[in-house]
């Protein structure tokens, strides 16, 4: 019975770390987004620096495109997608999905879609005068996302995300 215990401790005290040290990761990456001295400067903190900041292999934004051609971007990590992709990806009741064991897909993942084999898919509310996007979290190891997690500090990352880019962009809320 002691060893039971001591074993169940010890599970708590690790889950219990590596939960405070997801924490830390999510608050920095924030923290990093907030201190962007230009709109340029955040999609490059978001497309390069969160992979870093939140120990992931990639780290894109995907764009709706709000007419019926797509604009060419100059920038790595950000794509554009077709107009509907965000509902039909998330649903339209969420604004999260964790994929456990999964292929990066490369209209969300770009050139990096070859080492994503497990995702987060986080919906960005940016405004209603803006396009829908999502925020895509991908990890070169299997199950490091799954659908019993908690989603509270990736969606607080994707809430914080929308904020700072319709602060940049003045948009109405």
């Amino acid at each position: 019975e002691i060893a039971r215990l001591k074993s169940q401790h010890r599970a708590l005290v690790g889950t219990s770390r590596a939960n405070l040290a997801s924490q830390a990761r999510v608050h920095a990456a924030v923290l990093a987004l907030l201190a962007a001295s230009s709109f340029e400067q955040l999609i490059q903190i978001v497309t390069t620096d969160l992979a870093v900041l939140l120990d992931a292999d990639v780290v894109t934004i995907a764009v709706e495109s709000s007419g019926p051609q797509r604009p060419r971007l100059t920038h790595q990590g950000v794509q554009i997608l077709d107009p509907g992709t965000v509902d039909a990806v998330l649903g339209i009741d969420r604004d999260v999905v964790l994929a456990s064991d999964a292929e990066g897909d490369p209209l969300l993942f770009g050139d990096g879609a070859g080492l994503v084999r497990s995702a987060a898919l986080l919906r960005l509310s940016v405004s209603a005068a803006a396009p829908a996007g999502l925020l895509c979290i991908g990890m070169r190891r299997p199950g490091e996302f799954h659908g019993g997690q908690g989603t509270e500090l990736l969606g607080f990352l994707a809430r914080a995300l929308g904020i700072t880019i319709a602060a940049w962009l003045d948009l109405p809320a």
